[in-house]
């Protein structure tokens, strides 16, 4: 299914298959690792275990494999770029870690280039433009602005670059504007909220659902996932339709959160694909006299560790930084003619859950900053440096 979303953009962001694992917000220690690998910097050891990425072919060693590599690095020899619509936040820094320590499993792969479409459509368009002048051999682009970057995409491909777009559907198909997309199913992570809101609130209660900005599809999906399962069983979504944006931006989710606080006496939940940004709302709760309620939302070390003082019931999902490693996996296998992954969905995973401990309980890393992200597959020291 190809998910027609929007990314994370930050403050500054406007509407407009990975790597192997180590979301978009990919470097650690080896090509192997494994969506099921243990989340970095919690009291459990940080870093990945072994297994192959999400996606990635189990088969071993090809015969085209450049020697004691991955059996996607094949060994001709290629520049490869990351091209990012958006690089200014704590998500993006840790994705694009992630990428580079990818990127690094593979020897064929000598130069990697990284551009930052900072929140504008054309800067992003140029950015292709300007990659395809400079004759990189494959290139991951994060098209922030969805359609939008179709045109600029499609000239890539037909200039003969191995194109790899993912989470964020550009519109178009494989084969004829890009070679691959990688995707996920946001609406999966919806049902999983709901799933857990059921846990949450037995008896029903009012949910607020907070998105990114107004209109993006990957916020929507969520909500109707969500919605999907929790009809018929006391639940009333409150706030704007289907969603309150917020813009992923933290002052506005602030802002957003304390006025639903001022509209609305009872909040028993809230939902929302940036648990970092929501953390920064939670001085809103304390001026109300209001405790924090139930959240389910993306993980987020500054939440959780907020979670831990205050108690309030915790659903996350896997954040999905380490999606561009498939991405990644999938572009150099092109370029250099090694095996690809088996295949380009990526699936949505729970993360913590402060109810059942499953498949995680709440986890805190005081070690690292709050803007880390504990389900990330870099090492702790690589997810440390990745946000200096």
């Amino acid at each position: 299914m190809n998910l027609r979303l929007n990314p994370k953009w930050g403050i500054a962001a406007v509407i407009a298959l990975v790597l192997a694992l180590g979301l978009a917000a990919c470097g650690g220690g080896s090509s192997s690792t494994s969506s099921e690998s243990e989340p970095s910097g919690t009291e459990e050891p940080a870093g990945s275990a072994g297994g192959a990425a999400e996606g990635e072919s189990e088969e071993g060693e090809a015969a085209n494999t450049a020697s004691g590599s991955p059996s996607w690095c094949g060994e001709k020899e290629i520049t490869l770029a990351l091209a990012d619509g958006f690089g200014d936040n704590n998500w993006r820094k840790i994705t694009r870690a992630e990428a580079e320590a990818e990127a690094k499993e593979c020897p064929s792969v000598k130069e990697f280039i990284y551009t930052d479409g900072q929140g504008d459509t054309q800067k992003a368009i140029s950015d292709l433009e300007g990659l395809t002048a400079q004759g990189v051999n494959a290139a991951v682009i994060f098209p922030d602005a969805g359609k939008a970057m179709l045109p600029a995409i499609t000239n890539m491909y037909k200039a003969g670059v191995v194109t790899v777009p993912y989470r964020v559907f550009p519109g178009g198909e494989a084969g004829a504007n890009y070679n691959v997309y990688v995707e996920t199913d946001f609406k999966e992570a919806g049902k999983l909220w709901g799933e857990w809101l059921l846990k949450a609130l037995p008896k029903g209660g009012k949910v607020l659902p907070l998105g990114g900005p107004a209109g993006n599809t990957q916020s929507e999906e969520e909500y109707e996932g969500m919605a999907e399962v929790v009809e018929g069983h006391g639940i009333e979504m409150i706030g704007e339709q289907p969603f309150s944006a917020t813009d992923w931006d933290p002052a506005k989710t602030q802002q957003v959160v304390t006025a639903n606080l001022a509209k609305y006496p009872e909040i028993d939940a809230i939902t929302t694909d940036f648990g970092a940004a929501l953390a920064s709302a939670f001085p809103a709760f304390k001026q109300a006299g209001r405790e924090i309620p139930p959240i389910a939302t993306e993980d987020s070390n500054e939440l959780s560790c907020i979670q831990k003082k205050e108690g309030f019931p915790l659903f996350t999902v896997d954040s999905q930084n380490w999606m561009v490693r498939t991405a990644i996996q999938f572009a150099v296998a092109e370029a250099t003619e090694g095996t690809p992954p088996s295949s380009n969905q990526v699936p949505q995973k729970a993360f913590e859950d402060s109810i059942s401990g499953k498949p995680h309980p709440v986890m805190c890393n005081e070690k690292l900053s709050g803007e880390a992200i504990l389900s990330s597959h870099l090492s702790e020291e690589e997810l440390a440096a990745s946000l200096e």
